[in-house]
């Protein structure tokens, strides 16, 4: 009785397996057929604003440190 279960745990286990398999060649050729091709043509873009987005990032750091230190009455801190 117990071997029939493991048998058919076992066959379910290589159908998923199988699946898996499958949806992974799937995803790996969308990859390849649709996001590779279309970063590579706006890669430069995309660096651009994610540069743009870095500065922000780095004044907002600067602004923060050059502010003066918050007091310590029981308001919340930033």
């Amino acid at each position: 009785m117990a071997s029939d279960e493991f048998k058919r745990w076992e066959q379910q286990l290589r159908e998923a397996a199988t699946h898996v398999e499958e949806d992974v060649k799937r995803v790996v050729t969308y990859l390849n057929d649709e996001v590779v091709p279309d970063i590579r043509r706006n890669g430069s873009q995309a660096l651009r604003v994610a540069a743009a987005e870095l500065q922000k990032l780095a004044q907002h750091m600067d602004d923060r440190r050059a502010a003066p230190p918050a007091t310590d009455k029981g308001e919340p801190k930033p």
